[in-house]
């Protein structure tokens, strides 16, 4: 039998482990992490891991996988943010929205959730690390009245692309980008999209510890003036 400084050392290795899973999987992607951002994303895991023994925030019940597959997998969109504002829409325990205004202190993140108790979750979770980046919107967004439109709105397991375009897009600046979270690449809903909708780019990513594929999807509106926001080409192209 071991007293409570076995449990204290057994704690502190399993959190180390979990440090490292954090800092290399992050400087894989090519992210620099201080050790203060490592502290609150690893904060946020235990703050969403203590509230989903209450409320059904994730299937994901422990904390290497919530690593991989929630908080890696967000980070890994960071490098096609601009300069904000970022609309998180059905943003569930706040992915990927938290994760990433605590990687971008600098950017304005809304998230909008229609659950109430997640909602409470994610401002409760702001509020323990201190984000003043991240707001939290209890409604459905087909219904809310945005104060201003937003630089890029991101989705990540909400809905088909045609209706994230549909509910999402009229919060979207003009020259604004739609970025959609997926896992394999969507052909069929690809098909499905408005033609309003131009696919801008569809990169492919790589997240450490997630074997599964994970897609981006950028688009903008097709009647925009593309003369002076020069383009990369689409994929394949």
């Amino acid at each position: 039998h071991r007293g409570p400084a076995g449990a204290d050392t057994r704690t502190a290795g399993r959190m180390t482990a979990l440090r490292g899973q954090l800092a290399a999987g992050s400087e894989a992607m090519g992210l620099a992490l201080s050790e203060a951002q490592l502290d609150a994303l690893l904060a946020y895991v235990d703050e969403l891991l203590r509230w989903n023994a209450r409320i059904n925030l994730t299937a994901v019940t422990e904390a290497s996988e919530v690593i991989s597959h929630h908080i890696l997998d967000s980070l890994a969109v960071a490098p096609f943010l601009g300069d904000g504002p970022v609309l998180d829409v059905g943003s569930g325990a706040g992915l990927p929205s938290l994760p990433l205004a605590i990687l971008r202190p600098e950017l304005r993140f809304t998230s909008i959730e229609s659950r109430h108790k997640k909602c409470a979750f994610q401002r409760q979770a702001a509020r323990a690390l201190g984000l003043a980046n991240h707001q939290v919107v209890t409604a459905r967004v087909e219904d809310w009245v945005a104060p201003a439109p937003f630089a890029q709105i991101i989705s990540r397991a909400f809905s088909s692309l045609a209706l994230f375009a549909q509910l999402a897009g009229r919060h979207l600046a003009p020259d604004g980008q739609l970025l959609a979270m997926k896992g394999r690449e969507p052909v069929a809903e690809r098909e499905e999209m408005s033609p309003a909708w131009r696919l801008v780019k569809m990169h492919r990513l790589t997240v450490p510890g997630l074997s599964a594929e994970r897609h981006l999807l950028v688009y903008d509106r097709a009647a925009a003036d593309s003369s002076s926001h020069p383009h990369p080409p689409l994929p394949g192209g």
